[in-house]
C-alpha cells in the first residue's frame, strides 16, 4: 500500500523527545535542531494545519541547570528538577516559535487528565480553544505531581493519548531511528525499514526493541503501543528520525518512515466510542427545534432542553430523547444534572445569571454528541 503524504493531514500532533531536545553532554537545549524544526511546524502552520507539540526535556533541563550528578533520581529529586527544568522548556519553545508569529500555550497533563472524563474534557476544551486562537500547545507530562503509580513515564504514549484526545489525524513520533526495521538494525546487518504497517499484529510486536539512548525512557515498545492506541482511534501515527535538521520537511519530501495506519478516523473512531462504549447517566429530553437543529449537526444548547432526569456529572454520557420519547442521540454533557435542571429552556446568556459562573454555551457539544444511536 502507498504511503499517505503530509499534506493530507489537518490535525498533527508532533512528539520530540529528551534524546533530540537536549544535547546529553552539555545538558542544554540543541538550538540549532529546534530553530529548524520550529521552521518546519511554522510551514505547516502557514498551510492550515493545526499543530501540537508533545516534549520531553523537562527533567534533563531541570537537572542541567541544577548542576545535579549523573545517574537515578529519586521521585521527589525528579519532580523537583522538572519544576525547574519546565519553566525553561515553556521559555524555549515560545522564543522559537514566536520568531514565526506562532504563539505557544504550555499544557501539562497527568495520566489521570487523560483517563478521567471531567478532566479529559477540560485538556480537550484547553487544546481546542488555543487551536481555534491559532496557536501551537506544547504538551508535556506534570512530572512535579505525577507519582510513579499515575505517570505515563513516557511520552510516546503520552502523546497518543492527546492526539486522540485532541482528534488529530496524524501523530508524528521523532526518534532515535528512522522508523520500525525487521530486527534492530545496530545489531543485525540484515534488517530491513517497514515502510507502511496496516495492522499491529504479534508479529510486528515482536520487531520492538528495548529502550535507546540515556536520556530516553521509551524504545520502539512503547512506540508500538503508542501506534495502538491512535490507530484504535482513528489517529494515524509514524516514526521517522529527528536526528536530522527539518525532519517534517524530510517526511513532507518523501524521507525514510514508518507508517501506521488506521480505517478509521478521528470523528468517527470517537462518536463509535460515545454511542457504544459509554453507559449513560441520565436522560435530556428536547423540544422539537432542538430536534431539527441537532439533524442539522448543530450542537445542543440548554434552551432546548425541557427535561433532565438522572444523576450524571459533567462528562458523562446521556441519552437525548425528542419530545415524542424517542431516541434522537447520546452525548457528553457539560454539565452536571443539578445544573442542568437549573438552566433547561433558558438562553445560554442566562447561564451566568442563574449558575453564577460563566458556563458552557452548550449542553452537549456537536463534537461529543452522535445523532442516530437508537437501538435496532
Amino acid at each position: 500500500m502507498a504511503s499517505p503524504k503530509l499534506h493530507d493531514f489537518r490535525r498533527i500532533v508532533v512528539k520530540v523527545g529528551s534524546s533530540l531536545l537536549i544535547d546529553s553532554v552539555a545538558g542544554e537545549v540543541r538550538a540549532g535542531w529546534l530553530t529548524a524544526l520550529a521552521a518546519d511546524i511554522a510551514e505547516l502552520h502557514r498551510g492550515g494545519r493545526d499543530v501540537m507539540v508533545v516534549s520531553s526535556g523537562s527533567i534533563a533541563l531541570g537537572r542541567s541547570r541544577l548542576k545535579l550528578p549523573r545517574g537515578p533520581l529519586k521521585l521527589e529529586e525528579s519532580q523537583a528538577a522538572a519544576a525547574v527544568g519546565q519553566i525553561e522548556l515553556a521559555r524555549t519553545w515560545s522564543e522559537v516559535l514566536g520568531a514565526h508569529g506562532i504563539g505557544a500555550g504550555q499544557i501539562l497533563v497527568t495520566f489521570q487528565d487523560t483517563e478521567e472524563r471531567r478532566r479529559y474534557l477540560n485538556a480537550r476544551s484547553t487544546i481546542g480553544k488555543l487551536l481555534e486562537w491559532h496557536a501551537v500547545p506544547v504538551i508535556n507530562e506534570n512530572d512535579t505531581v505525577a507519582t510513579t503509580e499515575i505517570r505515563y513515564g513516557d511520552n510516546d504514549r503520552l502523546a497518543a493519548r492527546v492526539a486522540t484526545m485532541a482528534s488529530a489525524d496524524l501523530l508524528i513520533l521523532l526518534s532515535d531511528i528512522d522508523g520500525l526495521y525487521t530486527a534492530p538494525p545496530g545489531s543485525n546487518p540484515d534488517a530491513t525499514l517497514i515502510p507502511v504497517v496496516e495492522a499491529i499484529t504479534a508479529e510486528i510486536e515482536g520487531m520492538a526493541g528495548a529502550a535507546g539512548s540515556e536520556l530516553s525512557r521509551g524504545g520502539m515498545r512503547t512506540k508500538i503501543e503508542a501506534a495502538k492506541i491512535a490507530t484504535s482511534a482513528g489517529t494515524h501515527m509514524l516514526i521517522a528520525s529527528g536526528k536530522i535538521d527539518h525532519p517534517l520537511k524530510a517526511i513532507a519530501d518523501g524521507g525514510k518512515c514508518t507508517w501506521f495506519l488506521t480505517p478509521a478516523n478521528p470523528v468517527t473512531a470517537r462518536k463509535r466510542w460515545i454511542a457504544g462504549s459509554l453507559e449513560p447517566k441520565g436522560t435530556l429530553t428536547i423540544d422539537a427545534g432542538a430536534v431539527s437543529a441537532l439533524r442539522a449537526g448543530k450542537s445542543l444548547l440548554p434552551a432546548g432542553v425541557i427535561r433532565v432526569d438522572g444523576q450524571f456529572c459533567r462528562g458523562d454520557a446521556v441519552i437525548v430523547r425528542g419530545p415524542d420519547t424517542h431516541e434522537i442521540g447520546r452525548g457528553l454533557v457539560a454539565y452536571d444534572a443539578e445544573d442542568a435542571d437549573k438552566i433547561k429552556g433558558r438562553s445560554s446568556p442566562d447561564v451566568m445569571t442563574i449558575l453564577g459562573i460563566t458556563g458552557r454555551a452548550e449542553m452537549i457539544h456537536r463534537d461529543d454528541l452522535v445523532v442516530g444511536t437508537a437501538p435496532a
